[in-house]
Parts: C-alpha cells; structure tokens; sequence
C-alpha cells in the first residue's frame, strides 16, 4: 500500500470508532453541535443500536466523499477536517470578540478574564497554604488532584 493509502485507511478506521466513542462518551467532538438522543437513534427505534452507530459512521465517510468515488482521497479528508477546524475556531474567535467589532482585542480577553475570575479561582484551589501563591510543591499536588479526578470520571482507569 501506499502511504497515502494508509494514511487515509488509519483516518477513516479512527473516524469510524467516532460515533462508538461518541454514544460512550455521551457526545461527540466530530459532529456538529450538541449530540442529542434522537441524533444517534437513526433508525428512530427509540433505542441506539449498532446498526445506528454504523450508519452514522457510514454517513460522515460518505459526506466526506465529495467526487463521489466510493473513497476517500487524502484531498477530501483534509478539506473535512479543514473544514470543522475552521467552524471550530471561527466559534472560538466570537466568543473572544466580545464587543462583536471583528477584532480581539486585549480588553475583550482581559474582560473576559475578569468575568472567570482571570485564574484566580484555580490559584486559590491550588494554594494550599493560603499564601496568595502557588509553589512548585502545591502544583504538583494539585496536578496529581486533578488527575485523580480525571481518572474518577473515566471509570477509575489511569492512563499512565
């Protein structure tokens, strides 16, 4: 094979486990907005089945197939993925853009710090001894906290 060729197999084999990762992980990254119960349940049986996930899967191989050929060329997986990046970030900047002028400016990201607490609510989680700061020692604890409850959420799994 060439490498084109699995370089296209091994992105179609990992966009196929999207709609499995998705209905476990009660959302999907790859598709567009909020995943609802009836966006999975294709076949409207009131139950999601793995004859829905596939024709899903089948679905988002077939929208990426834009000349039609029955395959996806390295070319169309790219414009795919170009694409929702591209949707993706163009959210992001909105958001960013607070006074909505097409600029980000640095009072719309220091507002926008202020609103959230500019990280202060995350110093003091991690400040264990009050001082105002966070030392190395209480960033690694707070490291280790975070990854505890990361693993809680998963099922108790760690990854390292």
């Amino acid at each position: 094979m060439t490498t084109s060729l699995l370089k296209v197999t091994g992105a179609v084999l990992a966009i196929a486990a999207g709609a499995t990762a998705a209905f476990a992980a009660g959302g999907d990254r790859g598709m567009r907005g909020p995943v609802e119960f009836s966006t999975l349940d294709v076949d409207g049986s009131g139950e999601i089945e793995a004859s829905d996930l596939l024709a899903l899967r089948t679905q988002r191989i077939t929208d990426m197939d834009t000349d039609g050929s029955g395959t996806i060329s390295e070319a169309e997986f790219m414009a795919s993925i170009g694409e929702r990046a591209g949707e993706r970030a163009g959210k992001m900047f909105e958001r960013l853009d607070e006074d909505g002028d097409g600029e980000v400016a640095i009072e719309d990201l220091t507002n926008r710090d202020g609103r959230r607490g500019g990280g202060s609510k995350m110093i003091e989680r991690a400040d264990a001894d009050g001082s105002g700061g966070v030392s190395e020692a209480e960033f690694e604890a707070f490291k280790e906290k975070m990854a505890e409850r990361r693993d809680g959420k998963r099922g108790g799994k760690n990854k390292n």
